[in-house]
């Protein structure tokens, strides 16, 4: 027995956001065929201002509702210039932001990579990357900040290859997070505590 189109055709499209699978994905859309009507419009509602309201920043690549071509992290005349921090993506900078201890500007990678193939590679931001820190002299010191998992160290390896000739040409620092993260363990699921202890101790 085969779904009906119209619903065989959701199922598709939540299968395709990140670790959800069909199972999981048919499972929204009965979810949503048992919500009122009300509720369907707001989500829909919602989707449409997601994609009219959210700005991507140009230097940072991090999400923001604004008029501005920067995000506020960015435009803050507070945050120090000369720390950049890489992290994977917008749930990382966020984990990273509720700690309190960093004030400086983030990069977002915007994924990572579990083999240093061309292909995979190509899917990082690394000539952004590039551009940036060539472009802002004022960067003294570069935090690499990946979680402590497979695909996070590989990544990481490949940043700090990629990073040594700033590090030896302009007397850059290029960091890692210190060991207050268990291996295997994620940014976005760290408490506070472990990330500021990652945060202080970074080399």
């Amino acid at each position: 027995m085969n779904y009906p189109p119209s619903i065989q055709k959701l199922i598709d499209l939540f299968s395709k956001f990140p670790t959800i699978g069909p199972r999981t994905a048919s499972r929204f859309v009965f979810y949503l065929l048992r919500k009122p009507k009300e509720e369907i419009d707001e989500l829909i509602k919602s989707i449409h201002f997601l994609k009219e309201r959210v700005k991507i920043c140009s230097f940072c690549f991090n999400s923001f509702e604004g008029e501005t071509a920067l995000c506020p992290i960015c435009l803050n005349p507070s945050r120090d210039r000369t720390l950049l921090c890489i992290v994977a993506n917008e749930t990382d900078l966020l984990s990273i932001e509720k700690t309190k201890k960093y004030r400086g500007l983030y990069f977002i990678l915007g994924r990572m990579v579990s083999r240093l193939k061309k292909a995979d590679i190509e899917k990082l931001r690394i000539k952004e990357l590039e551009e940036r820190i060539k472009s802002h002299p004022e960067i003294k010191e570069i935090i690499i900040a990946l979680n402590s998992t497979t695909e996070g160290e590989a990544t990481a390896l490949y940043l700090e290859r990629l990073l040594k000739p700033f590090g030896a040409a302009q007397g850059k620092k290029i960091t890692r997070l210190g060991r207050g993260l268990p291996v295997g363990g994620e940014l976005e699921y760290a408490d506070e505590e472990t990330l500021s202890s990652a945060l202080e101790g970074r080399r």
